[in-house]
């Protein structure tokens, strides 16, 4: 009769102690707020800040139970938010400001790319050194919304040239079929010398450094998320911002799940090259060389894109930019 009362005790002990350990974590994990999240384009590192907010737990420090949606040719982001697939979005403010003034409600809510990174890269034996060099050569543009930095830089110097379609491969270039290409500087740039170039044998212009300023990367989410959610919004940007800032102080192991998630999506990835998209979004989004970002949309970035977009026939109307932009890291008052 005792061995089997101290049985029933240790039986009851042990239940009571599980229940203690688990019931916390189960609690807190359902006080988490859902979020979802969808990115541009498929999973690398220019996505890294958001990969490792989830994987080092940082979205849960700040209350999110965060989905990470992979974007890519077949997703829309803008539709995706819109139909409300989505609380978050990552888009460039080109396109932003072109989905706004055409009638989505979608408010940047943290500007994290500051500086552009396209730019027209040229091989230097083709006789590129310097702007007027690019007069009577070929010149590889982007279709879309991708193309106006590149066509306002054209008309800007009031170059004479003939405007090639081009696709995100740059092997019209590589094979000379154009003598100037548009790149990204974190992606094609570095596919370009991965191809055999070193960098003192290409000419490149950067359109930021030709008054075209074109901040790509914000987190974007629906006018009546902000209004009637702003903690939430808060949450969001902050725990990003801090992913971000994560993978930038420990960029061996965000190299590490990048390439987790570029494997578990079957994208063809290598390390070399995620490396280099790592810095590279490093140079674009710390301020001063710091280790802060602001998340801060500048008013006269916003104008230059939208002035821009409105001059080249992509929107009609510029919203105001107290209506696009309501930066939502400030909110920390908790209730």
């Amino acid at each position: 009769m005792h061995k089997t009362f101290v049985k029933i005790f240790l039986i009851i002990a042990i239940l009571a102690c599980f229940f203690y350990t688990i019931l916390p974590t189960y609690a807190l994990e359902n006080k988490l707020k859902k979020a979802s999240f969808i990115s541009q384009w498929v999973p690398q590192a220019q996505f890294a800040g958001y990969y490792l907010a989830y994987e080092k737990g940082i979205y849960k420090k700040y209350g999110l139970d965060v989905e990470i949606i992979n974007g890519g040719p077949h997703v829309s982001p803008c539709d995706s938010l819109e139909e409300k697939r989505a609380d978050f979005i990552n888009i460039g403010l080109n396109t932003a400001i072109e989905a706004r003034a055409n009638g989505l409600s979608l408010v940047n809510i943290g500007q994290l790319v500051q500086r552009s990174a396209l730019l027209l890269v040229a091989k230097k034996s083709s006789g590129i050194e310097k702007i007027e060099d690019i007069n009577n050569k070929k010149v590889g543009v982007w279709t879309g919304i991708s193309q106006i930095q590149a066509l306002s830089f054209i008309k800007k110097y009031n170059l004479d040239v003939e405007v090639v379609p081009q696709t995100y491969s740059v092997n019209l270039f590589l094979r000379d079929g154009v003598d100037v290409a548009s790149a990204m500087w974190y992606n094609e740039y570095h596919t370009i010398l991965n191809s055999g170039y070193d960098a003192d044998e290409l000419t490149t212009f950067f359109f930021a450094d030709h008054d075209l300023n074109f901040p790509e990367d914000g987190i974007y989410a629906l006018e009546e998320t902000v209004k009637s959610k702003p903690h939430f919004c808060g949450d969001f940007v902050r725990a990003s911002i801090e992913g971000w800032i994560y993978a930038f102080t420990h960029p061996e192991e965000a190299l590490d799940i990048v390439l987790k998630y570029t494997k578990e999506a079957n994208i063809p990835a290598n390390r070399m090259h995620q490396k280099w998209m790592l810095e590279r979004m490093q140079d674009l989004m710390l301020i001063n060389n710091s280790i802060e970002i602001s998340g801060i949309l500048q008013e006269d970035d916003y104008y230059r894109v939208a002035d821009e977009l409105k001059n080249a026939g992509m929107i009609d109307t510029i919203p105001s930019f107290d209506v696009f932009y309501k930066y939502c890291g400030a909110y920390y008052d908790k209730k």
